[in-house]
């Protein structure tokens, strides 16, 4: 059984690129403005563009092999895709309706968590005043 779990997760790894926390943070780091941040503990990295929270992610939840990410979400949006896709959830410890918990490495695709995390970060970066995003 193990085995075959292990043969299972090599091909997957080998199809996939399986995200790591690496290509997490350097991904939300490269966009303008981004600061790294652990207001709450030293297990959840959180990541703000002009003071405000796009993404959420426990540290130990990694490490587990068991990662997700918090990332705000227009409302309607948001809704379609827990409808669509079993990992993802309403936001864990968050509003809602604004959230959504996104478990990495399930079916959701590298590629859409990436648009999802984009998704996150305009919508906090539109919220901002003009003279912060003019900063940024």
């Amino acid at each position: 059984m193990k085995l075959d779990l292990s043969l299972h997760i090599l091909e997957k790894l080998a199809k996939n690129k399986i995200m790591n926390i690496e290509t997490f943070f350097e991904y939300c780091l490269s966009k303008n403005g981004v600061t790294e941040h652990f207001p709450f503990d030293k297990d959840t990295l959180v990541f703000k563009v002009g003071g405000k929270m796009f993404a959420l992610s426990s540290l130990n939840q990694w490490e587990k092999g068991e990662p997700s990410v918090n990332l705000k979400c227009n409302p309607e949006r948001a809704q379609e895709l827990r409808e669509e896709y079993e990992s993802i959830k309403p936001g864990f410890h968050m509003s809602k309706t604004h959230w959504n918990t996104v478990q990495i490495n399930r079916e959701v695709s590298d590629v859409l968590v990436k648009e999802l995390i984009d998704h996150s970060y305009e919508l906090v970066f539109k919220s901002l005043s003009k003279k912060i995003q003019t900063s940024i």
